[in-house]
């Protein structure tokens, strides 16, 4: 049977330009080339766990509109189960994303549906991860948290946007740099890293773009993991890879730190393609 992995968060839709450069603030970069993909944090990392053989169940909210039908096709088409998927009063959350000629990217998000998700009962029968992200009201991830701590399964939580953490037993946080210096107030991801075990208990998996990442776990030493070299296309879901990857192979029965490799070659790979979910890799991709 399948690894089951439990996605709660947001859902959009993003609307892409590459463009030569990104621009600066009150700059109109012209020229570059539009394209329209399934998007939100928690939507690509349960696409990015579904490739990667794990059983996923997406819990989120989109609106009733053209994009919410959409999104919810295109998750579907994945083979996520999207019976947790609402519909609500409120329009499909929308991603504005610039990409440069470097990969880099701008990222502007409109919430809508994803902020009036309510959780609904969640099926955590037999074994598995919760993957959380913030992309949703806080109320949704500290429910969502206790419900997996009730049932004895593991949570992962991607704290992007960088806020309060819920007040529940975590697994392993998953900040990127930027998201670690907000929720510690310190620059040095050693130090951030430190810090965040010390605060929550959790293992740390700071992802640092081309560097790799930084692995913390409890009672450890920090070690750096570093990046598969790729020729990049575009950043936009690398870290969603990661984070699907992760509880894909924690799930699994992987150690962290397997588990996190893994997760780095998945995201190296995501990159090689334009769109958040565009390179995402198969498990043979990976493997290979």
């Amino acid at each position: 049977m399948a690894a089951r992995v439990v996605v709660v968060g947001s859902i959009n839709v993003d609307l892409v330009v590459a463009a030569e450069h990104l621009p600066a603030a009150g700059e109109t970069v012209a020229g570059g080339r539009f394209a329209q993909h399934g998007g939100g944090k928690s939507a690509n990392q349960a696409v990015a766990a579904a490739r990667l053989g794990a059983a996923v169940t997406l819990v989120g909210a989109v609106g009733s509109d053209a994009m919410g039908d959409e999104a919810v096709e295109a998750l579907e088409a994945e083979g996520i189960d999207v019976a947790g998927i609402v519909r609500v009063d409120a329009p499909t959350g929308v991603a504005l994303i610039v990409v440069d000629a470097a990969g880099e990217n701008q990222i502007a998000v409109a919430s809508g549906a994803n902020a009036a998700l309510e959780l609904p009962e969640l099926d955590l029968s037999g074994d598995g991860v919760v993957l959380l992200g913030h992309e949703v009201s806080a109320e949704v991830v500290e429910r969502a948290a206790r419900a997996a701590n009730a049932a004895g399964w593991p949570v992962v939580l991607n704290p992007a946007p960088a806020r309060d953490l819920p007040d529940a037993e975590l697994a392993v946080l998953t900040p990127n740099a930027s998201e670690a210096a907000q929720l510690t107030g310190e620059d040095d991801p050693e130090a951030a890293a430190r810090a965040l075990a010390e605060q929550t208990g959790a293992a740390v998996l700071i992802t640092l773009g081309a560097r790799g990442a930084l692995l913390l776990e409890p009672g450890g030493e920090p070690q750096l993991l570093p990046a598969t070299k790729v020729d990049v296309v575009d950043t936009t879901g690398a870290g969603d890879t990661v984070n699907g990857a992760l509880a894909a192979e924690l799930a699994a029965g992987r150690s962290l730190a397997d588990a996190a490799r893994f997760a780095l070659r998945a995201a190296a790979l995501s990159t090689t393609a334009p769109g958040a979910r565009g390179g995402m890799p198969r498990r043979d991709d990976v493997d290979a």
